[in-house]
C-alpha cells in the first residue's frame, strides 16, 4: 500500500497503538486507531493478534471506541469505553466506564462506573483499581453536582494552586481519586475510595497493583516552593487506603512504577530535575517494596541508558527495556541487580509496548523511521519475527541512510536522511532539514504527525539529526546544549547539513528548515541566524523566550533551566531578539488549544514578522493543541506546507491548497 501521494489516503491509515498480552502468553489484544465513518475524527477498537500466524480479528465495535486493555488473571478481557449501557434505560452523561469482554466469547458487559469517568485499569488478585475524576464535596451528589454545572452554563475553575493546564486540558474543578473494587460475576463489588481529598496529587500519575491486590504502587505530586511540584512514589494499602512515601529524593521525581511478579520490587523512571547549570537526566530505578531502598539499573558503557518502556521478565530478576540508544530504540535485557544490561534486539527498530511472555520472549511494537509500528515477538536468543498486523504495510517511495560529523567541540552528530526516489548526481533533490521537538529527545522511530515520506513523495530529501540534547547518546550529549538552546544546538544543525549536502544526490541551493516545538524554536533561531535557506516552517514554537516560560503548562522545568524572569539567559536565548536579521520567508503554524507553547507565542511571532515585512504566511488552527490531529486539520497541514516549500524552494507559483477553500 502507497498512501503517500494522497495525503487523504495517508491520513485515513489505521494505526496500532498499543499491545496486551494475557498472563499465561495465549492471547495477544491490541488497540487500533482507525478512521470513524464520517472520516473526521479517529476511533479505537481491540484486535486479537493471534499468536500463531493467523491473521488478526477485531474483538469490539461501537461508535465510542474502546482503550485500556487489561487482561483477568482468568483470561477476561478488561476495556475502558464511553458506549452506552444497554441495561441502563436512561444512562447518564457519557463518559468512560468499565466494561468485561468474557474470554469464552459473547456480549461485552458494563461492570462499574463512575460521574467522572474510568481511567487507567489495573488488575492483579481478583482487584481491579482504577482512577475517576472527582468533584469535591459529598459523593453521593457529584452526579446531580455535574448536571447542575452543565445545566447552568457553568465552565469557571477556581484554583487555589498552581497547577491549571497539562497540554491539551483544563485541571479542575475535579481531582484524580483511586477506586479499588473485587471482581464479581456479573459487577465490580465492593468500590471503595482510596484516595479521600489527593487534591492533585494524582493529577499525573500512573499506578501498578502488587500480584496479590494488596498494594498500589503510584506516582503522587508534591507541592514545593515557589509554585514548583515534583513527584514521588507512594505505596496504598488495598484494604484500608493507607498511604506510605516508597521513594522520594531532593531534585529528583520518580513516576511510572511497575511491580515485579513476586511482588518485592519496583521499577519505575527516576529524573533529576534540570538547574541553569546541570541538565536533566533519566534513568530506571529499582525500589523494594518493603523498605524503600533503591538503586540505578541499566548502566552500559559510559552512560545509563535513557528508559522508553520497560517490563518485568517473568522470574523478577531482570527487566526488558526500550531505551533510546545512538538513533534506535533496541531491547535491552536489565538484571534488577544494577549489573550489566544486554542488548537483546539488534536491528534499527523502535520498540515500545513490550509484554513479557511466560518463556521468556517479548511481544511488542516495533517501528522505525521507514516503518510504522507492527507487532512482533523477540525470542530470547533476540530473534524478531514479525506478527501478522491489524493494519496494512506500506510501501515507501525511497530510502533511508545515516549521515554524521564531528563537531566543533569533538562530539559526534548523527541524523538519518531520507532520499526520495530518483535522487541522484544527475537529479538532485532539495533538502528539507526537520529539526525534533523535545528539546530532549530523538528521532529514531515512525511519526504519523511528522511524516518525512510525504515529502520524499513530492521529490525532498529530508535530514533528520539529532543535534545536543538528543537522548541515546548518553549525558554529555544532552549537557552540552542545555542553558545554550540556540547557539550549540545552531552549531550542530548546521554542521550535519553541511555534511548531508556533501552528497551529490543532494541539491545545496534548494533548502528549508521545519521544526516543531523546540524544533520550532531552533527554525526561529535559524532564521535569525543565517539565510542560507529558502523558506523555514516553524510549528507551535517558542518566540519570545521570558513570555514564555510564563505562560506554558510546564514552566517551572524552564525556569529551572533559563532561571527566574530577566536573568542573562533570556536576554541571550530568546529568537525575538533577533527579528531584524530575518529575512527568509516563514510560515507559523500553531494551534489555540496549546497549553505547552501557548497560542500567545505564535501570534506574537506572526505580528513581529508583519510589522517588519518579513515575507510571512500564518496557518492558525482553532480546535487544535501541540498537535495537529483532526484528519481534515492533518490534511491542511501537509498541504499548506508543501504549497509554502514548493513557492519558496521550487519557485514555483504559490497556490493555495483546495482544502482551505
Amino acid at each position: 500500500m502507497t498512501p503517500f501521494s494522497d495525503i487523504r489516503d495517508y491520513v485515513g491509515v489505521p494505526r496500532v497503538v498499543s499491545l496486551r498480552l494475557s498472563p499465561d502468553g495465549t492471547r495477544l489484544v491490541s488497540v487500533v486507531q482507525a478512521l470513524n465513518p464520517d472520516g473526521k475524527s479517529y476511533g479505537t477498537a481491540l484486535w486479537e493478534i493471534p499468536t500463531d500466524g493467523r491473521e488478526p480479528y477485531r474483538l469490539t465495535r461501537s461508535v465510542k471506541g474502546e482503550t485500556g486493555a487489561e487482561f483477568t488473571a482468568e483470561g477476561d478481557l478488561l476495556f475502558c469505553s464511553r458506549r452506552p449501557d444497554p441495561t441502563v434505560k436512561e444512562a447518564e452523561e457519557e463518559v468512560s466506564a468499565l466494561w468485561l469482554l468474557p474470554r469464552a466469547g459473547g456480549e461485552a458487559r458494563q461492570i462499574a462506573s463512575r460521574p467522572g469517568g474510568v481511567t487507567g485499569i489495573v488488575t492483579a488478585g481478583g482487584h481491579v483499581v482504577f482512577g475517576s475524576d472527582v468533584l469535591p464535596g459529598d459523593e453521593a451528589t457529584e452526579a446531580e453536582r455535574r448536571r447542575t454545572r452543565k445545566d447552568n452554563g457553568v465552565s469557571a475553575i477556581l484554583h487555589e494552586d498552581p497547577l491549571v493546564r497539562h497540554w491539551d486540558h483544563d485541571l479542575g474543578p475535579g481531582e484524580v481519586r483511586l477506586f479499588a473494587g473485587a471482581l464479581g460475576q456479573e459487577r465490580l463489588t465492593g468500590i471503595r475510595d482510596l484516595t479521600p481529598q489527593p487534591g492533585k496529587g494524582l493529577a499525573f500519575a500512573s499506578w501498578d497493583l502488587t500480584p496479590d491486590g494488596a498494594t498500589v504502587v503510584t506516582s503522587w505530586t508534591v507541592h514545593l516552593p515557589g509554585g514548583e511540584f515534583g513527584f514521588h512514589l507512594a505505596a496504598i494499602d488495598v484494604a484500608d487506603g493507607t498511604r506510605r512515601i516508597l521513594a522520594e529524593q531532593d531534585g529528583h521525581d520518580f513516576e511510572g512504577p511497575v511491580v515485579s511478579p513476586d511482588g518485592r520490587l519496583v521499577a519505575c523512571v527516576r529524573s533529576r530535575q534540570g538547574t541553569g547549570e546541570v541538565a536533566t537526566e533519566t534513568v530506571l530505578w529499582i525500589v523494594d517494596l518493603a523498605t524503600g531502598e533503591g538503586h540505578v539499573a541499566g548502566h552500559v558503557g559510559d552512560h545509563d541508558l535513557w528508559p522508553v518502556d520497560f517490563v518485568w521478565a517473568p522470574d523478577s530478576r531482570s527487566l526488558y527495556l526500550a531505551a533510546d540508544h545512538l538513533g534506535r530504540r533496541p531491547i535491552f535485557r536489565v538484571p534488577a541487580d544494577g549489573s550489566e544490561p544486554v542488548r537483546l534486539t539488534a536491528d534499527d527498530g523502535a520498540y515500545l509496548s513490550l509484554q513479557a511472555a511466560p518463556d521468556g520472549s517479548v511481544y511488542a511494537l516495533r517501528g522505525a523511521v521507514d516503518s510504522p509500528p507492527t507487532p512482533v515477538h523477540v525470542t530470547a536468543d533476540g530473534t524478531v519475527e514479525t506478527l501478522p498486523s491489524p493494519t496494512p504495510r506500506l510501501d515507501l517511495p525511497g530510502t533511508l541512510t545515516e549521515v554524521s560529523v564531528t563537531a566543533d567541540d569533538g562530539q559526534t552528530v548523527r541524523a538519518w536522511l531520507v532520499l526520495p526516489e530518483g535522487a541522484s548526481a544527475q537529479s538532485p533533490a532539495p533538502l528539507l532539514l526537520w529539526i525534533h521537538g523535545g528539546p530532549v529527545a530523538t528521532w529514531n522511530d515512525w511519526s504519523w504527525r511528522w511524516n518525512p515520506w510525504i515529502m520524499a513523495q513530492n521529490g525532498y530529501a529530508v535530514l533528520l539529526p539529532d543535534p545536543c540534547l538528543s537522548t541515546g547518546y548518553g549525558a554529555r550529549m544532552i549537557q552540552r546544549g542545555w542553558a545554550n538552546w540556540g547557539p550549540r544546538t545552531h552549531a550542530d544543525l548546521m554542521a550535519i547539513t553541511d555534511a548531508a549536502l556533501e552528497l551529490p544526490e543532494l541539491d545545496a541551493s534548494r533548502t528549508a528548515a521545519m521544526g516543531g516545538s523546540f524544533g520550532g524554536y531552533m527554525a526561529n533561531w535559524i532564521a535569525g541566524h543565517t539565510d542560507r535557506f529558502r523558506a523555514i516552517v516553524t510549528h507551535a514554537s517558542l518566540w519570545h523566550l521570558e513570555q514564555f516560560t510564563g505562560t506554558s503548562d510546564a514552566s517551572m522545568y524552564f525556569q529551572r533551566e533559563f532561571g527566574l524572569p530577566g536573568g542573562r539567559m533570556y536576554r541571550e536565548l530568546s529568537p525575538h531578539l533577533f527579528l531584524e536579521r530575518i529575512s527568509t520567508p516563514v510560515l507559523v503554524v500553531h494551534g489555540d488549544k496549546d497549553y505547552r507553547v501557548p497560542v500567545g507565542e505564535g501570534l506574537r511571532l506572526w505580528w513581529d514578522l508583519r510589522r517588519t515585512g518579513v515575507e510571512s504566511k500564518f496557518l492558525y488552527f482553532p480546535d487544535e493543541n501541540h498537535w495537529v490531529l483532526k484528519p481534515g486539520n492533518a490534511v491542511v497541514w501537509y498541504e499548506t506546507v508543501l504549497a509554502f516549500l514548493a513557492q519558496h524552494v521550487l519557485g514555483r507559483e504559490w497556490k493555495r491548497p483546495e482544502s482551505l477553500s
